[in-house]
């Protein structure tokens, strides 16, 4: 995720003012382009709110009142101008009602609606007509209602009030819109949009000029693709894309705050692609272990690390003999210090449960006075013999004729720990053990990540990253 610092590299801080303003024409153009792409689908909701801005617009948009419907309308206002000077009764209002009624008709079979997409607007006047006549059908329900016997028996002037609060602005709403050469609608918005493009290009070649003069070792191309994001505003064609440079420019120039937004993420991808990345990473390790010891590799790997090729050391030791020379000092040099004692009362143990079945040690046992001798004895000898056996290990130890000694003892264990393991049914059965382990670790693995996911880990480091930064 693009940081806060990266994003606002570029800009020249020095101009903040201009940045501001082409920021802000940025945000009036897309303003703009929205309002164009919403045009169509609003059109009904601005004549009836802003009729005054549909007359203004649709021109832009290559709208015209539609002939048929427009005539139709026409011929109402005629009707009203007529009754106004001659009456409801009079032969040139029966005239035009003859004319709305053929025109009504027409415009149901014609539909001309549907070249605006506005069929269902048709659909819901013939529908009001009808609930106004009590008529089943669209073309009895204007047949009655164009009568001077209807509109003289329900009234006239609240029939005509209907028509223009209820019917006349749904046939308004249709149009008639022009195509071009290559059969789509005329759209002039890129009259409209023309200035704001000149300014956005100028902006962008200066700003690439800079960027270039910054970093000499950038053509042209490069240093036009670290604004990449500029280019959408100087494209004709899906200009609904120019809300990206918008939202970054208005970031560029403090006039947006997106950190909560770039905060959560860069959090939310980081959660993500750690934890896929975690257990992919364990996975592979673990399947690599198991691999390994179904062909046999760890054991060799172990005993005879001079057979790992390729593999790179870090040093020349054998690290299992170092590990096992390690474990043999410290048991001597630390654990068996500490456990002396323990080995002592093992060893009083042994000799006592031995001279109780000796015949000597019973009768020495019922003499008077020397009963606790052989106790006695027992102890001493169970601590001369730890004692001396220990001290044995340790001069042993350290004298280099027990040391190679030792390191015999530890390779011909090592040989024939080897050797035995390599024997068919300890391979097989050491193999399963292995395997089963490492699938229980690799099942675990994963399963604890699912329970607690990384979220803790990210935010200790988010505690860090902010002790670091005071």
């Amino acid at each position: 995720m693009t940081s806060k610092r990266d994003i606002k590299k570029y800009p020249v801080h020095r101009y903040r003012w201009l940045e501001r303003l082409i920021a802000i024409l940025a945000l009036l153009n897309l303003c703009l382009v929205f309002f164009d792409l919403t045009y169509i689908s609003l059109r009904d909701f601005y004549l009836q709110v802003l009729p005054s801005l549909t007359q203004l617009y649709d021109p832009v948009k290559g709208i015209q009142p539609h002939p048929e419907t427009q005539n139709y309308l026409n011929k109402v206002t005629e009707l009203e101008a007529q009754v106004l000077q001659t009456g409801l009764s009079s032969p040139p209002v029966e005239s035009l009602l003859d004319d709305l009624r053929l025109l009504s008709n027409r415009m149901i079979e014609d539909n001309p609606f549907d070249e605006a997409n506005k069929s269902g607007t048709l659909a819901k006047i013939k529908h009001e007509v009808r609930l106004r006549t009590n008529e089943l059908s669209g073309r009895d329900a204007f047949s009655r209602f164009w009568s001077q016997a209807y509109l003289s028996q329900q009234s006239w002037q609240s029939e005509i009030n209907f028509f223009n609060s209820q019917i006349r602005p749904l046939i308004q709403s249709n149009y008639y819109r022009d195509s071009g050469k290559f059969g789509n609608f005329v759209n002039n918005f890129w009259v409209i949009d023309l200035p704001f493009v000149i300014i956005f290009t100028l902006d962008f070649l200066a700003r690439t000029f800079i960027i270039s003069r910054r970093n000499p070792d950038l053509n042209w191309l490069e240093a036009m693709l670290r604004r990449w994001y500029d280019i959408f505003l100087l494209l004709s064609f899906w200009r609904w894309l120019r809300v990206i440079p918008v939202t970054i420019r208005l970031y560029q120039a403090d006039l947006l705050n997106l950190e909560p937004l770039r905060s959560q993420l860069n959090h939310d991808f980081a959660v993500s692609f750690a934890e896929e990345i975690t257990e992919i990473v364990g996975i592979q390790v673990i399947d690599q272990m198991q691999d390994a010891v179904r062909k046999g590799e760890l054991a060799r790997w172990l005993f005879h690390p001079e057979t790992r090729k390729p593999y790179v050391q870090v040093n020349e030791t054998n690290e299992v003999k170092a590990i096992a020379t390690r474990l043999v000092n410290v048991g001597v040099y630390d654990v068996l210090p500490q456990v002396q004692p323990d080995i002592e009362a093992l060893m009083h143990h042994s000799i006592t449960s031995t001279l109780k079945e000796s015949p000597v040690y019973q009768q020495i046992q019922n003499i008077p006075g020397l009963n606790h001798l052989p106790n006695q004895l027992t102890e001493k000898l169970a601590r001369d013999l730890s004692q001396l056996a220990y001290n044995n290990l340790i001069k042993g130890l350290s004298d280099p004729v027990g040391a190679k000694l030792t390191s015999r003892l530890i390779t011909n264990f090592r040989d024939v720990l080897e050797e035995e393991l390599q024997k068919k049914h300890n391979i097989q059965e050491f193999q399963s053990l292995l395997i089963d382990m490492l699938e229980e670790i690799k099942i675990n693995y994963v399963k604890g990540i699912a329970d607690s996911g990384v979220e803790t880990i990210l935010e200790e480091a988010n505690q860090i990253r902010k002790i670091t930064h005071r």
